[in-house]
């Protein structure tokens, strides 16, 4: 018999991907965020496998994230985009600093400021 969930010997699965993304998202906001706490703390953090592009989205490259700003009863939100970003690195180091750098341009851009003050 194969392990499997319901087997007595199942043992459990390593974090799968999406698991990897999240943790990998959290941990670098909670790292900006410490610099940042009060000016991040109305800004919601998120992840989503792909974005949403038009059908007719052919000429420019898919996004690694993207942000709104806040509106009258909804926060400001960030979101990054796990697939694009996976796609485009090989090593878990490239991601951290792909996904490092697509959340500093998308956080200085949301406070209207330089990229270089929000990761020194």
């Amino acid at each position: 018999m194969l392990p499997g969930p319901l087997s007595p010997d199942a043992r459990a699965a390593g974090p799968t991907s999406r698991e990897e993304f999240d943790e990998l998202v959290l941990s670098l906001v909670d790292r900006l965020g410490g610099r940042l706490e009060a000016e991040l703390a109305d800004v919601e953090f998120g992840t989503e496998d792909v974005p949403q592009v038009p059908t007719d989205w052919i000429d420019e490259p898919v996004p690694f994230g993207s942000h709104v700003r806040a509106g009258n009863r909804t926060p400001a939100r960030i979101v990054l985009f796990r697939r694009p970003i996976e796609a485009r690195t090989n090593t878990r180091l490239e991601r951290a600093a792909l996904v490092n750098e697509v959340l500093v341009e998308h956080i200085a851009d949301l406070l209207g400021r330089d990229p270089a003050e929000i990761d020194p």
